[in-house]
């Protein structure tokens, strides 16, 4: 037996040699049921991960932290990989994490995807979703793990990259399998709505010497009503998006001309230095003194500030 130390500081003895999700069962079926991953000493593993000694374990949820709903999320990252490999089985795959509002996953493919393509894709994943498709964890040494990905470039790059000795984990669901350090949910019907929000091009791993690969973002809930409530909200969002509004009330408007730019109109230009000369007055009291940088920057000033990965598809690159 050992003893295991709960989220609310009490102490529960069970069998060594179970897995967390054996351990959420022993605590509640409800509990497992809802759990999407496990932290031991604090940190992130799998719900299919062994305990075999004493340690601090919480369960998560996708309600209980970010950690909970990134593993929800990656799990749909590879249900949307699934479902392009079933519908374009000639695209290379790169990667598919999980990110603080949903997933995306970066695709090789000669085409990008067009709207109806992404509704095609939203379907298989629906579907795959209703297979409820066991989702099991294995590992393999380097070169059985090169041989796995023979035909998959971007994964035998980022397996020779692993130092010697390193585990190398795969999940397989149904005919899919990719490489990945998880953690994933126990299966595909696990997750219950789904939405793809958009695409856009990316370079993999984020260096413009690299290919082009297309990117598409989407999000997942428990509850459809929960999804419903995202998508109202960004619905919300975009009535009120500056750019939108800018053009709108003659304040300003952005062209394909200077992307990221805005053209300032004559009452926008006066209400900007308005508030200018109250930046201004505000500063000068508090002692700071002002400063101007160039406005065209290497590309790595950008991946620094976090800018790149968030607005580069609205920024001039040259």
């Amino acid at each position: 037996m050992i003893k295991i130390e709960l989220k609310d500081g009490s102490i529960k003895e069970v069998e060594s040699g179970l897995s967390i999700l054996e351990i959420a069962k022993n605590i509640s079926e409800g509990l497992a049921r809802v759990a999407t991953a496990g932290k031991i000493n604090g940190e992130v593993k799998d719900l299919r991960t062994i305990v075999n000694e004493n340690c601090k374990l919480e369960i998560l949820t996708f309600e209980s932290c970010i950690d909970g709903k990134k593993a929800y999320w990656h799990t749909t990252s590879h249900i949307m990989a699934q479902a392009v490999k079933r519908l374009f089985p000639n695209v290379k795959f790169a990667i598919g994490p999980s990110i603080d509002e949903g997933f995306y996953y970066d695709f090789d493919t000669e085409n990008p995807f067009s709207d109806d393509d992404k509704a095609k894709i939203e379907e298989e994943m629906k579907k795959i979703i209703k297979e409820d498709l066991a989702i099991e964890r294995f590992s393999l040494p380097k070169n059985e793990a090169l041989e796995l990905m023979k035909d998959e470039p971007y994964k035998q790059e980022l397996i020779r990259e692993l130092p010697e000795g390193e585990e190398i984990s795969f999940y397989k669901q149904g005919d899919f399998t990719d490489l990945c350090r998880g953690p994933h949910l126990p299966s595909t019907g696990c997750v219950k709505a789904v939405k793809l929000l958009s695409s856009s091009g990316a370079y993999w791993r984020g260096d413009e010497k690299n290919k082009m690969l297309q990117r598409i973002y989407g999000i997942s809930f428990p509850k459809q009503s929960e999804l419903d409530e995202y998508i109202n909200m960004i619905e919300e969002a975009k009535k009120r998006d500056h750019r939108k509004l800018g053009k709108e009330l003659d304040l300003f408007f952005f062209d394909e001309t200077a992307p990221g730019m805005a053209y300032w109109m004559p009452k926008g230009f006066k209400m900007m230095n308005i508030l200018i000369d109250y930046w201004r007055s505000v500063h000068k009291v508090r002692g700071y003194q002002e400063f101007s940088g160039p406005q065209l920057n290497s590309s790595s000033l950008w991946k620094t500030s976090g800018h790149w990965d968030h607005y580069k598809e609205d920024m001039f690159v040259l």
